[in-house]
């Protein structure tokens, strides 16, 4: 279970929680422009944006869970059983695994325009990365300080929806969340009106009313629910750090806390890292479960001409600043 989340302040941020019961040992990788990515269909991509994201780094090559390229298009892949559909390869298509489907997007497009004129052809194949990594089923969110999509691998095919909410979780269906939204358009962050009877005297007793009903569990779509209303009355200033830091307040809200999401065998579903990447400037800002200092990885500063990736594993021992 995870929650993708975008934001517009002076700059665009992109980011997510990714929520799952352990680490797979991801680190925030910087794949230059001349890294060599190796894809399904053995084509080789050696000149391209540089990227930069979380990602498991298996033989040298990035598993992108989300990333963003030099140009600011980003996207995440979150999880979507028991409706995310591949397919075998198919002659008259363009074949794309799973797996790769960030790296051929973000690798290539500067814009969401570009990339869904490339995804309007794709067909999304059921070809695993090695016999020890099975295809996850994902759908995506991708973004870029314009407009923002999800895109669904449906068994009817690839559905492209535009998402004004600028948010993502799980299951179900976007058309789903969508819909469900209907349900709290009454919310608000102002003071409540009586509109129940204007005959009976009713009155406000506590600050923050106006959002009675906004949903505080850790499914789906009350996930979706509470970063959509979060997100559309974010108030804070436009300088980066203010932005960061309101970025992971929202987040925060739908991150998952150790013992509230118990899984079969006596595990838990936790927020194993945290995501903020101000895709202007290519900084990836990200803390984990263990540490919640933000730490941060410039994508300028690394040789972006180069060949070979840049990896940083994320830290996961809590760093506490002591005052005295």
């Amino acid at each position: 279970m995870c929650t993708a989340l975008t934001l517009k302040t002076d700059d665009f941020y992109f980011g997510r929680n990714f929520d799952w019961e352990f680490s797979y040992g991801e680190s925030v990788t910087v794949a230059p422009r001349r890294y060599a990515f190796e894809f399904s269909d053995s084509s080789v991509c050696d000149n391209h944006y540089a990227i930069i994201g979380t990602a498991f780094v298996q033989d040298n090559y990035p598993l992108y869970f989300d990333g963003t390229n030099e140009a600011g298009l980003s996207m995440a892949g979150l999880n979507f059983p028991g409706n995310a559909c591949y397919n075998s390869p198919r002659a008259e298509a363009v074949n794309v695994a799973s797996y790769e489907l960030i790296n051929r997007v973000l690798s290539r497009f500067a814009t969401v325009s570009q990339a869904l004129t490339f995804l309007e052809k794709v067909n999304i194949t059921d070809i695993c990365f090695n016999a020890g990594l099975p295809p996850s089923p994902l759908h995506w969110i991708i973004a870029d300080c314009r407009s923002c999509y999800v895109i669904e691998p449906m068994s009817d095919g690839l559905r492209l929806h535009q998402n004004s909410f600028g948010v993502l979780t799980n299951n179900p269906p976007f058309d789903y969340h969508a819909l469900n939204m209907s349900g709290y358009m009454q919310l608000t962050c102002d003071e409540p009106k009586n509109c129940f009877d204007p005959d009976i005297s009713l009155s406000v007793y506590s600050r923050g009313m106006g959002a009675l009903g906004l949903p505080g569990d850790w499914s789906s779509p009350s996930r979706f629910v509470r970063a959509a209303f979060e997100r559309a009355n974010s108030a804070s200033a436009a300088t980066g750090e203010e932005s960061v830091g309101q970025f992971f307040h929202i987040l925060g809200s739908v991150e998952h806390i150790r013992g509230c999401v118990k899984l079969p065998e006596d595990k838990y579903e936790i927020t194993q890292y945290s995501s903020c990447c101000n895709t202007d400037k290519g900084v990836y800002y990200y803390t984990t479960y263990e540490n919640r200092q933000i730490c941060a990885v410039d994508m300028h500063k690394e040789k972006l001409d180069g060949n070979h990736l840049i990896s940083y594993p994320m830290g996961n021992r809590q760093n506490i600043f002591y005052v005295n």
